[in-house]
């Protein structure tokens, strides 16, 4: 379970990205991204799954710094490649550390988001795995019957919608049957509190950003 709320963390991960989006400053931009990578050290969240996304990354940062050196400036170049990088690093915080049944919970207890929402977005994403595999099943049937299935191809993507609807049905009908109700009372076998140290976390991190951004 992640030690801080995952509501807080958002919140704050989202305020902190608002923030650098209309500020130019390269020190603070190069301290998140340490201070992120750090975290996901700390959580053992490095993986090559997160190597790989930083590595992509360099494909728009060439290409942001060619831009700005042929119609703007070395630095504004800088700037916005640093800004990509602390946008990654502070989105792998979220998602590397933190579940979306536990940010779905997190949703539902403490911002008080509708319960039909909530689960029905964990409902669906839980069912991802599902479609993809019926992907791969609609590509090899269609194999046995000398025919190739891409990406481009529509009949595709007729029939992967096809499944997904078929599998909202199941999953309102398992809702429905193990009693779900919109406006019911629900108790939770699982708390998501919102703790002191959780507020302190969100200022000191927030305040630290502030000194970052007007004495560097």
């Amino acid at each position: 379970m992640s030690i801080i709320n995952p509501s807080i963390k958002l919140i704050t991960i989202l305020l902190i990205a608002l923030e650098i989006s209309f500020t130019q400053n390269i020190i603070t931009n190069l301290v998140l991204i340490c201070c992120s990578i750090l975290y996901l050290i700390f959580h053992k969240a490095i993986t090559k799954g997160t190597l790989l996304v930083f590595t992509l990354a360099i494909i728009p940062s060439i290409g942001i710094v060619f831009s700005q050196n042929m119609y703007g400036n070395s630095f504004m170049g800088t700037i916005l490649v640093t800004r990509l990088y602390a946008y990654i690093a502070l989105g792998m915080t979220i998602t590397k550390t933190t579940t979306i049944k536990e940010l779905c919970m997190s949703f539902e207890q403490n911002l008080h988001m509708p319960t039909k929402f909530v689960y029905g977005f964990m409902g669906g994403f839980n069912l991802i795995s599902y479609i993809k595999q019926d992907i791969l099943d609609i590509k090899q049937a269609a194999y046995f019957r000398n025919m190739s299935l891409h990406f481009w191809s529509p009949s595709l993507y007729f029939k992967a919608i096809v499944s997904a609807i078929h599998y909202s049905e199941l999953l309102a009908e398992g809702m429905e049957s193990h009693g779900f109700s919109e406006n019911s009372q629900r108790t939770h076998y699982q708390k998501m509190e919102i703790k002191r140290s959780d507020y302190v976390f969100s200022l000191a991190l927030l305040i630290a950003v502030q000194i970052f951004l007007f004495y560097f």
